[in-house]
């Protein structure tokens, strides 16, 4: 009953993000963000005590029901499990295995070193919900989008038009490739080894894991009923089990409970602490690495870490300072810009972990994962581009679903004035100076009208930029007709500034009096 009821919930979890990610047309009620807000670490990034209290306090009742059920990356390595479970030879698969202390503390303490000093690239790497949200966004939606076009093309030939067209190309090519080579490296752990991902590598999995070794409700070992058969060490995807010596690492344990119905004799319970069991259980029995010798790795590495990250976030400060990404070919964008309602361009590198949420819900696809932007400390968080559209006036989506706090939620009226970027002029590139003929795109395009057209020469009006009504919106650059090079762009703010509100301009009524002739 227990399994079923895990195998139900975790199914039910998993199905919901998953289409999250990958519902271009909004099929899923805009509330569903919930389901990213509750994961760990964005919980972790944005302090929503509430959440952390519960998921902490979770643990310690049932242990690491978190990674079963909630978590998306942990479910996906039930399902690859279990597809191999299906074709494999031999029906025990597993056998216990000591704990790789050294190796599961050393990443979290390099994981936190590093974002404490501002690199959070490693943190965004191996967090569980952000790796998966990548491989979701970058390889999966793709497909899932192509397979859409292909339903449009058979349906709309018998004059059905319940799909329609969407863009399905790349987001981004590196993006792709660093969410495929993920995928591939934890599928294949999963495939092979079960849960040697959360147990070794996941950083959650290794905190969770020491919390869940005081929780009341544990699988516990009936001496008197146990025979020593170590069919359930055989089943245990998390090779925690050591059927030989009757103990259980409760460290590595995901209650995925797939071992109680693998023992014949009944003696693995999912209960309370018993008298009768407590000698049997391995609460205080764990293998242990000797204590001066981990203690003097941990500290090696410890300050091995520190020294390191302090060197990375020293290179990211000089790569930001000097990071000049291309754009349009025709100038050095000298700061990035970074989505509306992230603050600042510190702040929102120091919360991101590259989920890529906002990127797959952005309606104006104008969120694309950075490369080298942000310096190598942001590589695959997101900034904006206006090469496929503008970002829509009155959308406050990112900040809507962002569960980091990177982005933070703004009302349509806070949107308004909300500037990210301010918009440059090249007077040397606008086909009114060039070509000698009226255009006036931008200024039709802009919402704040921080481009108005003012008289230029021989009857026609070119572009005059008023920055301090700028949002920084695009909506100029997207539509700019001159090529190769746009003659207008946007410049990010480092820090986004509350533009000045602006006054929309009444038409005079003109009376006529009678027919004007």
């Amino acid at each position: 009953m227990l399994k079923k009821t895990r195998i139900i919930l975790s199914a039910l979890f998993f199905g919901l993000i998953t289409f999250y990610f990958l519902d271009f047309a909004a099929i899923l009620p805009h509330q569903f963000h919930v389901l990213a807000h509750i994961q760990f670490v964005p919980a972790l990034m944005s302090l929503s005590l509430f959440i952390l209290v519960a998921l902490i306090a979770l643990t310690l009742i049932f242990g690491r029901i978190y990674c079963s059920v909630i978590c998306p990356m942990g479910v996906f390595q039930d399902i690859v499990n279990r597809m191999s479970k299906k074709t494999a030879r031999r029906k025990k698969r597993f056998r216990f295995s000591p704990a790789k202390n050294i190796l599961r503390w050393t990443v979290l303490a390099v994981t936190t070193v590093t974002f404490l000093c501002g690199f959070t690239a490693i943190l965004g790497l191996l967090d569980p919900y952000s790796a998966f949200g990548r491989i979701m966004t970058n390889v999966f939606k793709p497909v899932y989008m192509t397979g859409n076009n292909l339903l449009e093309s058979v349906f709309s030939q018998s004059g059905n038009y319940t799909f329609y067209q969407v863009d399905a190309s790349l987001i981004s090519m590196s993006s792709c490739m660093i969410g495929l080579l993920t995928f591939l490296l934890i599928g294949f752990l999963a495939w092979k080894h079960g849960r040697t991902w959360c147990n070794t590598i996941c950083p959650v999995g290794t905190l969770l894991g020491f919390v869940s070794r005081f929780s009341l409700f544990k699988i516990r070992i009936d001496e008197n009923k146990c025979t020593h058969c170590m069919v359930c060490g055989t089943q245990c995807k998390a090779s925690c089990i050591d059927s030989r010596n009757q103990r259980i690492d409760y460290t590595r344990c995901v209650d995925c409970f797939d071992c109680l119905d693998s023992c014949k004799e009944g003696a693995l319970t999912y209960s309370l602490p018993s008298a009768s069991l407590k000698k049997h259980t391995g609460d205080n029995d764990q293998p242990e690495v000797p204590a001066n010798t981990s203690k003097r790795r941990f500290l090696t590495i410890g300050l091995a870490a520190t020294a390191a990250s302090g060197a990375m976030a020293q290179a990211r400060n000089k790569w930001g300072a000097g990071m000049d990404g291309q754009r349009n070919g025709q100038r050095k964008q000298r700061t990035p810009i970074t989505p509306p309602g992230s603050v600042s361009l510190a702040h929102f590198q120091a919360h991101c972990t590259s989920c890529h949420l906002c990127v797959s819900k952005c309606p104006s696809h104008v969120l694309k994962p950075a490369f080298m932007e942000y310096g190598a400390a942001g590589m695959m968080q997101p900034t904006v581009y206006f090469d496929k559209g503008f970002c829509n006036f009155d959308c406050t989506v990112c900040g809507d679903v962002c569960p980091n706090g990177a982005i933070k939620p703004l009302t349509v009226e806070q949107k308004h004035l909300t500037q990210m970027g301010k918009v440059v002029f090249m007077k040397r590139y606008c086909i009114v100076h060039t070509d000698g003929t009226s255009c006036g795109a931008c200024s039709e395009h802009c919402p704040t009208q921080a481009l108005s057209m003012v008289p230029y020469r021989n009857g026609l009006t070119i572009p005059h930029v008023n920055t301090d009504i700028c949002v920084g919106c695009g909506g100029c650059e997207y539509v700019c007709p001159a090529r190769p090079f746009r003659a207008v762009y946007v410049e990010g703010n480092e820090v986004q500034q509350k533009a000045r509100p602006f006054v929309e301009k009444k038409e005079e009524e003109v009376k006529v009096d009678d027919f004007g002739f």
